[in-house]
């Protein structure tokens, strides 16, 4: 079942079953652990509709929220959703303004809904260069929800997969420096233990919306063998709906991890 571009509208042909329906069925049939999702398309959603790309971004926090729900839901483990990364320093200084203003408001204002669902939240990326507001808001959404036993909601922020991989490298050379470890001994363990989150386990499906067919530097060690599902969906109109089509499409492949 594939992922549409658009919502589907009010009266779907019967082949089109709704919401309900769609998670209904892909309750039934065993679900991926982890998804992680590569949020793209929110400047050219506001762009092809005259809106300043802020617009965008706006209308992206209510994507994200709509899909955390409908995650927890449908019963998901761990989602991780790609927010915001070490390269979007690079945009336009008052866009990138503008979003760090729209972060610091909405991360506060999604506590309660978290709470309430018994989501964790947890951060992954470098704290340093993010503006003091947003991360003391990010901190305290975390230390706040770290007790809670449901799905564990992973933003990227501020995130780059080679930032993580030249920190775990750091880590483990420390380490051998300390005597504590020697190269020859160093693993792929050993190197997953020294990444960001490394209780968590690997995506087992990566959706990207806006039709971009690249990873664009995200979980580049955890996404080894994940399967990959790209939608022409600019993130903006990403629903529950297509979330659930997501999952039901990966339900239908058979993953072989480097095998025949």
């Amino acid at each position: 079942m594939a992922v549409k571009g658009t919502r589907a509208p009010v009266d779907r042909p019967v082949d089109q079953p709704g919401e309900a329906e769609l998670l209904e069925l892909v309750r039934a049939q065993p679900l991926p652990r982890h998804v992680a999702v590569i949020m793209d398309g929110n400047g050219r959603w506001a762009t092809q509709r005259g809106f300043p790309r802020v617009a965008g971004h706006r209308e992206g926090v209510k994507a994200a929220r709509a899909v955390v729900r409908a995650a927890d839901t449908l019963g998901l483990g761990y989602l991780t959703l790609y927010a915001f990364s070490s390269e979007n320093w690079n945009r336009p200084e008052d866009e990138v303004s503008t979003l760090m203003s729209l972060l610091e408001r909405s991360v506060h204002s999604e506590l309660p809904e978290l709470m309430a669902r018994n989501v964790r939240l947890r951060v992954l990326g470098r704290a340093n260069g993010v503006p003091a507001g947003v991360r003391r808001g990010m901190e305290r959404v975390a230390h706040e929800t770290r007790n809670n036993t449901g799905m564990q909601l992973l933003m990227a922020f501020n995130y780059g997969g080679r930032d993580e991989l030249v920190d775990a490298f750091r880590a483990l050379a420390a380490r051998v420096r300390a005597g504590e470890l020697a190269p020859e001994e160093i693993s792929e363990a050993h190197i997953g233990q020294a990444l960001y989150a490394a209780d968590v386990p690997d995506p087992d499906l990566l959706v990207r919306t806006s039709g971009e067919m690249r990873v664009s530097n995200f979980l580049l060690w955890q996404i080894a063998y994940t399967e990959l599902l790209v939608t022409p969906t600019l993130w903006p109109d990403f629903s529950a709906a297509d979330l659930y089509r997501a999952v039901a499409e990966f339900q239908g492949r058979t993953r072989r991890f480097g095998g025949v």
